[in-house]
């Protein structure tokens, strides 16, 4: 490639990022009822509700916080894409809906995807690294009784 080819191909690159802005993906926080998050039905400690919510919120909630870099293409896709599939394997904003569903919302495996460190995933943490969870934290996550979460009261 010649020098005089340079300014060309920059230029060709920096349209071809500019053009993949027009196609955006959804970035939505569906409305949810508060009774039925997990949170109204479970009950769970302060502590493991408030680590659920920052380690997990943005992700497996309808209370998603979008950052300035879920509106630039490529990586929106994959923000998008990440969110989408992680409220549907665990929506903790819907977790009434999902019992009744008789689809119990699959947190079985919770507690050890957080000790194996794979949950948040590390490119989550990477970038936001108050996402991690302390060795307390990950106790306090396993010691509360996911599976049958506490009727709420009517």
């Amino acid at each position: 490639m010649s020098i005089k080819s340079v300014p060309v191909v920059v230029g060709l690159a920096v349209a071809g990022l500019l053009a993949l802005q027009v196609v955006q993906p959804e970035r939505t926080n569906p409305p949810s009822d508060p009774r039925a998050s997990f949170e109204a039905m479970a009950h769970p400690p302060d502590q493991v509700a408030a680590s659920l919510r920052r380690a997990c919120g943005d992700c497996h909630s309808n209370q998603t916080r979008w950052p300035w870099y879920s509106r630039v293409a490529p990586a929106s896709w994959l923000i998008a894409r990440d969110v989408r599939e992680g409220r549907a394997h665990l929506n903790l904003s819907a977790w009434k809906q999902s019992r009744e569903q008789e689809e119990a919302p699959e947190v079985g495996e919770l507690c050890a995807e957080v000790k194996a460190g794979k949950m948040p995933p590390r490119s989550y943490t990477w970038l936001h690294p108050a996402t991690r969870l302390a060795r307390p934290e990950v106790a306090a996550l396993c010691a509360f009784p996911f599976a049958e979460p506490a009727v709420a009261q009517q």
